[in-house]
């Protein structure tokens, strides 16, 4: 999974360290459309859905975070 998420993420923004990054919403790394179409792309590939109120910096700002809201979602579902 964690491979899955950093093909997305390359694919969306080349060239970030998203494994030891912490803080790709707080330094900009990411910004709202990156977001936006990263949201499509991990619902798509994890079969999810993310609600709004989950779209929130602290779920983003890491793959590790990324991580666990995948995998909370999948547990949900």
């Amino acid at each position: 999974m964690r491979n899955d998420l950093l093909e997305i993420l390359e694919n969306i923004k080349p060239g970030v360290d998203y494994e030891n990054l912490n803080t790709l919403i707080d330094e900009h790394y990411l910004d709202s459309l990156s977001i936006l179409s990263l949201v499509a792309e991990l619902e798509d590939e994890f079969d999810i859905v993310i609600p709004t109120v989950e779209i929130i910096p602290a779920n983003f700002n890491s793959v590790d975070n990324m991580l666990k809201l995948i995998e909370k979602l999948q547990e949900e579902d």
